[in-house]
């Protein structure tokens, strides 16, 4: 609508705050409130156009048509590779415009990527989405995606990142409704510190707060927000809730007994853009409006902040000024966008064993290959994947690769089904929903799973039905997970809104992966086929149909089915892998199933059937290679004890299987590393809602078991040798920088990539530290036989670690250890230098302390108290909190606690020392609090004087916020 009038927001003259400031105030009532939501509307009296927060673009513009694919991000951070993903964030921006151009109310220019959370568990089910589990490594890398997206100009954004999900998100189980317990060091040193950096250096534009509640306040309306990203870090974005969490306030953390509160504060909290049901949003932030808990001050706030990042993507700016607004279809899935996803593909592969120099095959010499498993002939899309333009798998890139014979077997079985009932076998019938199908698929042709009829029909085994029989095709996922394809290639799919199952489905896909059944072995012989979400799969008595019912006590033969294995999948395997001179074998997992977005691994270990088909063809033939594609770390000693070569990477690149056979075949030298531990067993872990890395020995920088590959791990075909490690200075002030440097030479007669990572410790401490941090890295490319001095700039401060005696940073005086080398565990050079930082002053706890400032614990979690902040909560009569070297001087006399509890008989004796020592003073309360009722409470202490460790131990139900101990009673 053209504009008789120009309004100063107009006036591209102007600076950009007075033009946003006097935007939103000419906006009405109702047009701010509508404003606050995902799509804000259009506004044509003042020629604004609609707009939506929010394009998912995790490793490529996801839901809005073909676009160009990288591998996933957990894939992406193995190539540690920050200019790279510079790059890559820079492919991605170029198709968002091209997007967003198509249509610009629907595919907005904020991207919901990258996922900065932190991985300390490897069970976590979206592992895929994020970068690793140090926070250095997920920095840097997203700090360079962010800059790809949002582009180099001076004034413009060419489109915007959101980081994801702050904050303390890395499990699915209970996502909406637990907690996570994360005291102050861990805070700060790990979660917090991940964030960082692609905010302060990257400059992201936006964020996206977590579904959890955080120490037991929902994330969306925790402090941090306000006080850290806005304040401290001072990013000058917008906040945003992710999907239905608003409402999930009341819903699912039962918070608020009514949705209006929960609205109120998270605007308070810092959102600035609330992605939930609208009629219910807008309805809350009018009562909240009018009941006085919430202002236009503060609605007017938050419109600042989402619409100036309008503005710097150049909305409301002349065409000419914008050079990102030329962006055309001709930028959408280029040549060279092409070849950087194989780049990129090729940079992921990482080397986990090359025992003899197995790898790489020889094109001409090898001789006959077999390419076995599954994973070999398919390139899946996981959730946030959007329509891949192509996808070549392993076995096409192989067979394009050399010119010697490649046979490929799957290595599933093929089988059929019959009812115990009807005596019939399974087959497709025509779906009268579906008038063009007009006819059943019999066979008794195994072979006929590669028919490519297009025919789609729902599976019946009726009583006439006796002399039909059609094969199907069985994956085995494990853990009870299988899918199932018809001979049309269509999957098996529970139609639940019929309840029926069809084979109908393309692929094994959907928020719910409804392609999944289990097949479930009877005591009879029979066999049991159950849902994907747990019901039971039966055969209508009347029509024949496979029905979906609710799983009855006991099964009656309308539920049961004889499975036959027509075809033996591991015996095809055995019998191609001994006549190839190579067998490749291929496992992994499927990114749709046994692990997802609300769905946690149920375990580290391989599918037991993928494990023992790798077992079956190395005793067939023992120049096995094993490549793993997967979403994550796997716990596979076997396979790392016996087959020769195995090389890692993601799913999901369009390029994958053309990096794979470079990879195999030599023509690209591996060089990626894991951007995770690789634990042997899942024993090896606390449990997955354990936050404490410090605690529990998480990450490479505090795990001190063995691994079966540690963080920073690869191989390469190269050789590369270390040497001459130097400092420009080995003693250091704090407000100075380490200049490190080391020798690296290629020697070997192939040109490689190395990874020179370099890492430190300090030698003394007065807490725990961590056995290595990561301080940088630096992919490099050497030709044989040259070689290249690596310069490395570190701040002093970047030593530092959280005491939490004073609430800050700190460097301490001492020696510190810098290390280089191939891996966290490889390190080829070494030497330490000393930093004149602080030593740590006696503790004093005379001063009003928090109790979540211990120095230990035992049996505590951190909650919420009402009245602010963190608290410590006592979940077992053993529980106890230590505050280490604490100055008590000439004396103190008494100790005030505000405390609360949930139960009867709550205490709270103070012991020094030792935690078995007597107690020199105690509280008792007779009767329940409440969790919200707190009060000061008081006890005499024995004369107690000088330096002493500290013990408070607490009674089950015991919350304490705070605490101070004084030199004479009240």
């Amino acid at each position: 609508m053209e504009q008789t009038q120009k309004h100063p927001f107009q006036d591209h003259t102007l600076d950009i705050d007075t033009r946003v400031h006097d935007l939103v105030s000419r906006l009405n009532d109702e047009e701010k409130i509508e404003s606050m939501l995902q799509y804000q509307p259009a506004v044509e009296r003042l020629g604004l156009g609609g707009y939506k927060h929010g394009t998912e673009a995790a490793h490529g513009i996801a839901w809005l048509g073909e676009a160009t694919f990288f591998p996933q991000p957990t894939g992406l951070a193995c190539t540690w590779d920050a200019e790279l993903m510079k790059k890559i964030g820079n492919v991605i921006s170029d198709e968002a415009r091209v997007v967003y151009k198509r249509n610009p109310e629907v595919n907005g220019l904020t991207l919901w990527a990258p996922t900065v959370d932190m991985e300390r568990d490897p069970r976590w089910g979206r592992n895929e989405e994020a970068y690793g589990e140090d926070p250095k490594l997920t920095g840097e890398l997203t700090s360079h995606l962010v800059q790809g997206i949002q582009g180099d100009h001076p004034t413009y954004l060419k489109a915007v990142a959101t980081l994801k999900h702050f904050l303390g998100n890395n499990n699915e189980v209970e996502r909406g409704s637990g907690s996570s317990s994360i005291d102050p060091r861990n805070m700060r040193e790990y979660y917090l510190k991940a964030f960082e950096q692609p905010f302060v250096e990257g400059g992201a534009k936006s964020m996206m707060t977590a579904y959890n509640s955080i120490n037991g306040t929902p994330a969306i309306l925790h402090p941090l927000v306000n006080e850290v990203v806005k304040g401290e870090w001072g990013m000058d974005g917008f906040i945003v809730s992710d999907a239905g969490d608003v409402m999930g306030i009341k819903n699912d953390h039962h918070y608020y007994d009514s949705h209006t509160p929960g609205v109120a504060e998270s605007v308070k909290a810092g959102i600035d853009s609330i992605t939930d049901d609208p009629e219910l949003s807008k309805t809350a932030l009018r009562e909240a409006l009018a009941n006085g808990q919430l202002t236009f001050e503060d609605i007017d706030q938050a419109l600042f902040n989402t619409f100036r990042v309008r503005f710097l993507l150049g909305e409301f700016d002349p065409a000419e000024l914008n050079p990102y607004v030329h962006i055309g279809e001709e930028a959408m899935m280029t040549a060279e966008a092409k070849a950087l996803s194989l780049e990129a593909s090729r940079k992921s592969i990482v080397l986990l064993k090359n025992d003899n120099q197995t790898l790489p095959l020889s094109k001409t010499a090898t001789g006959s290959v077999a390419v076995i498993g599954e994973l070999g002939n398919a390139v899946y899309r996981d959730w946030y994947s959007g329509t891949l333009p192509y996808a070549v798998t392993a076995l096409e890139g192989i067979q394009q690769k050399v010119n010697s014979k490649v046979s490929y077997q799957d290595g599933n079985d093929r089988i059929t089904l019959t009812s115990t009932a009807t005596g019939a076998s399974l087959s497709i019938q025509p779906d009268p929903v579906q008038e063009s199908v007009t006819a059943s698929v019999t066979s008794a042709n195994p072979n006929d799973i590669q028919s490519n009829k297009p025919i789609t029909g729902v599976l019946s085994a009726a009583s006439e039905s006796t002399t039909e029989q059609t094969v199907f095709e069985l994956s085995d996922w494990g853990f009870g997970s299988y899918t199932l394809r018809a001979p049309n290639h269509k999957y098996w799919t529970s139609n639940d809104d019929q309840g029926i199952v069809t084979a109908s489905a393309d692929e094994a896909y959907g928020w719910f992966v409804k392609e999944v059944f289990g097949l479930q072995p009877q005591a009879n012989g029979t066999t049991a086929i159950t849902t994907w979400n747990g019901k039971t799969v039966s055969v209508n008595p009347t029509s024949g149909q496979l029905t979906i019912i609710d799983t009855p006590e006991s099964l009656d033969e309308h539920a049961s089915f004889e499975k036959i294995i027509v075809e033996n999948g591991l015996e095809q395997a055995i019998a191609a892998a001994k006549e190839a001179e190579t067998a490749i074998v291929f496992i992994g997992n499927n990114p749709l199933i046994n692990g997802k977005e609300e769905i946690d691994r149920p375990s580290l270990e391989l599918a037991a059937s993928q494990l023992h088909m790798v077992q079956e063809v190395y005793k067939a033939n023992p120049n096995t290679v094993v490549v793993v594609v997967g979403s994550y770390p796997f716990a596979m000693e076997w396979v790392e004890e016996h087959i020769p070569a195995i090389i890692y990477l993601s799913h999901v690149g369009q390029e994958l299987g053309n990096a794979v056979a470079d990879v195999l075949y030599g023509d690209y030298a591996p060089a990626g590393r894991l951007n995770m531990t690789w634990y042997r067993s899942e024993e090896q872990l606390s449990d997955i809602r354990d936050y404490d890395i410090i605690r529990t020995g998480r990450t490479y920088q505090y795990f001190e078991g063995d691994v079966l590959y540690p963080f920073g791990h690869g191989l390469t075909y190269g050789t590369f040798q270390y040497s001459d490690i130097q400092v420009v200075s080995s003693e250091l002030e704090v407000d100075e920088v380490i200049e490190l440097s080391v020798q690296v030479k290629n020697i070997s007669a192939m040109g490689s990539e190395e990874v020179v990572q370099l890492y430190t410790h300090v030698d003394h401490s007065r807490v725990k530290r961590p056995i290595k941090t990561l301080q940088a890295f630096r992919r490099i490319h050497l030709a044989a036989g040259t070689s290249q001095t690596v310069h490395f700039t570190i701040p002093v401060k970047e030593l530092s670690f959280w005491d939490v005696t004073r609430d800050l940073y700190c460097v301490e005086a001492g020696t510190y250890t810098l290390m280089i080398g191939r891996s966290s565990a490889d390190i080829a050079q070494q030497m330490s230098i000393k930093v004149n930082g602080e030593v740590i002053p006696a503790r004093d706890l005379t001063v009003n302390t928090q109790a979540v400032n211990y120095d230990n614990y035992h049996h505590v979690q951190l909650g919420e108290s009402k009245e602010g902040g963190a608290v410590i909560e006592a979940i077992t009569d053993e529980a106890w909190i230590l505050f280490q070297d604490v100055d008590f001087g000439t004396g103190v006399e008494h100790v005030e606690v505000r405390m609360a509890t949930t139960q009867d008989q709550a205490k709270i004796e103070i012991a020094l020392d030792q935690v078995d020592q007597a107690s020199v003073g105690a509280i008792v309360l007779a009767s329940a609090s409440g969790e919200q009722h707190w009060s000061t409470e008081q006890t005499s202490i024995t004369g107690v004087t000088g330096k002493h460790d500290v013990y408070l131990k607490l009674s089950k139900g015991v919350r304490i916020s705070t605490f101070q101990f004084g030199a004479s009673s009240e």
